[in-house]
């Protein structure tokens, strides 16, 4: 086995949704023809601002389509996040009859480890079912989201548990774009401690910390041009 890295990709924001289910699927068939998948994962940006909806969140505010941003709903759950500026991991990987407390711990210590080795600390969040009333993913910080040691949510992460496998993916303020983020929620945005360390080393420091916390080497495995097919097909591309 091996902990295939598929390189970074700027996409819309519906194609991004595509692939992490399309990946979900895949290794949802491999379990079931009996075979032993390999963990994915990715991390990718956004090719317009974007506001990604969790797969529960029915209703947003009318005003939201009239501003310049594209929405798109997530296959996971939780609550709406604005994606400029920030950089998406995503993970997917069997789940071994894991909880999501469980597999959200396990997944997210390759988060902690590689940040920590970025001069940054990070701890999980503790907010309560309270979340749910927050249009904004970053109001609060649940035990899936890591926050920083000054309190701010940093990232936020939800999953989606569907067979054998879970597909996990978040998103890591960068450089948010403060005025927007407080004209869609009508809140203050976000402020934990800027990062200047360039996307391609968290990148490259965040993929050797999951090799280390998952115990698999790393295979640097592109998207087939049959693999993007199927994912555009999907889409209705």
């Amino acid at each position: 086995m091996f902990l295939r890295v598929i390189p970074s990709i700027q996409t819309t924001g519906q194609v991004q949704m595509a692939i992490d289910l399309w990946l979900l699927n895949q290794l949802n068939q491999q379990i079931d023809r009996g075979c032993t998948p390999n963990p994915v994962l990715r991390f990718y940006t956004w090719s317009k601002p974007t506001i990604s909806l969790g797969y529960h969140q029915k209703k947003y505010p009318d005003r939201w389509d009239q501003l310049p941003v594209d929405i798109v709903r997530r296959p996971t759950g939780g609550r709406a996040v604005l994606h400029d500026g920030d950089l998406t991991y995503a993970v997917i990987m069997p789940s071994a009859g894991k909880t999501h407390r469980d597999s959200y711990c396990d997944i997210c210590r390759f988060l902690v480890q590689g940040w920590r080795s970025l001069d940054r600390e990070l701890t999980f969040g503790s907010a309560g079912r309270g979340y749910i009333h927050n249009p904004s993913c970053f109001g609060t910080a649940t035990a899936a989201d890591l926050i920083t040691t000054n309190g701010e949510k940093f990232i936020g992460s939800a999953q989606l548990h569907r067979g054998h496998g879970i597909l996990q993916h978040g998103s890591m303020l960068l450089n948010i774009n403060q005025a927007l983020f407080t004209e869609i929620f009508s809140a203050p945005a976000p402020n934990p401690p800027k990062v200047e360390i360039k996307p391609e080393i968290i990148i490259t420091t965040l993929t050797q910390a999951a090799s280390n916390c998952f115990g698999l080497e790393i295979m640097e495995q592109p998207l087939s041009e049959e693999e993007v097919k199927e994912v555009q097909g999907g889409t209705g591309r």
